[in-house]
């Protein structure tokens, strides 16, 4: 069989082939030097978390902290690590990028409090599509701002650029934190027993959980749009899901000097039911009383507007409390009294009684 022949097109050279246009990094998508740049201008900020423990600077391979020998005698480490969740979704829909850094600190802040951890540093995870310098500045500025509040150091984190694997405009931001506690002093809930007063800490909303269902509902079966101002709410839905996820531990800290407070939960991702249970011991069940506090309204507009089920609202949402304090009943009046000076509403939801290891809500 004869074989075909392609003889090269008139004007072609089959030696001297056109050279083709280089292509950089930035050509496929990922700009170093714009990253680069904003992280200089977010060093500012960000060293205005540090405290004595950090020993290195932003941009080394790996931060250092060094735990001081005079404030632990036997010092256990404690860590958390979370995401902000769909609650992006609504930052993207506003361009109000600048909460939710705060959100994901105080978050992590909170879980660790849970076992009586003091946070020492933080570290974040940045993913994007494309690098927005205005984006990230906002999203630094509100990871500064929730690590000063609770008086841990912004060391270090990843922002990764990461072209056609997020959704234009999208990014996903998740944290982690390291505290430490005296070992003598880890709260594990053993110490809790019946008799023992649940004190349970107001939420400002839905903080960082339940964002699937409240989007589904406001905005898909509702049919509002961010900037709609709702009555009910007396603000926009926009300023609604956006109210930072509430740091506890400036004010509950203090308290567990006395060894007071027996458990502690953080109400997050499967509400008071999931989240009090794991702090009981076997032969405790916790008695919620539901008519001990008042929610914010935008539980109840979101229950009415999509018809959910009570427990599907309490398994997802926190209900208007964000923190529950397991504490001796001689000790409730005093602690609650501390709480209310540092700015936190109490409410005395229930109590510990004898029973199988469960919770109550009634």
């Amino acid at each position: 069989m004869t074989p075909e022949v392609y003889p090269p097109q008139e004007g072609a050279s089959m030696t001297d082939p056109e050279p083709r246009k280089p292509i950089t990094y930035r050509d496929a998508g990922v700009d170093i030097d714009a990253a680069d740049r904003a992280l200089d201008r977010a060093k500012p900020v960000i060293r205005q978390t540090f405290t004595p423990g950090v020993l290195a600077d932003v941009g080394t391979f790996g931060a250092l902290f060094a735990i001081a020998r005079d404030e632990f005698q036997d010092p256990v480490l404690v860590s958390s690590c979370d995401s902000v969740g769909t609650k992006l979704k609504v930052a993207f829909m506003t361009g109000r990028h600048d909460t939710v850094g705060e959100d994901i600190v105080n978050h992590c802040v909170n879980d660790i409090l849970a076992q009586g951890a003091r946070p020492l540093f933080f570290m974040d995870y940045l993913g994007v599509g494309k690098f927005e310098p205005a984006v990230f500045e906002q999203i630094i500025a509100g990871l500064a701002r929730g690590c000063k509040a609770a008086g841990c150091a912004l060391i270090g984190g990843e922002t990764a650029e990461l072209p056609g694997f997020y959704a234009p405009g999208e990014y996903d931001l998740a944290g982690f934190v390291v505290g430490a506690v005296e070992r003598s002093r880890i709260i594990t809930g053993e110490r809790v027993a019946p008799g023992d007063v649940l004190l349970g800490l107001a939420s400002n909303g839905l903080h960082t959980n339940g964002y699937s269902l409240a989007r589904k509902a406001l905005f898909e079966v509702a049919g509002h749009k961010p900037d709609d101002r709702v009555p009910e709410l007396g603000a926009t839905v926009a300023d609604e899901l956006l109210r930072v996820h509430r740091c506890y531990a400036p004010a509950v800290l203090p308290l567990l000097a006395d060894d007071s407070v027996h458990g502690i939960a953080h109400i997050t991702g499967g509400g008071i039911p999931d989240n009090l249970r794991r702090v009981l011991p076997e032969g405790c069940r916790a008695v919620v009383r539901r008519s001990a506090w008042v929610a914010p309204p935008i539980f109840a507009l979101i229950r009415d507007i999509a018809n959910v089920p009570e427990r599907d609202m309490l398994r997802t949402f926190n209900m208007g409390i964000g923190l529950i304090l397991v504490v001796g009943e001689a000790q409730a009046p005093h602690t609650c009294e501390r709480l209310a000076r540092a700015g936190h509403v109490c409410y005395h939801i229930g109590e510990i009684i004898a029973g199988e290891r469960a919770v109550e809500i009634g």
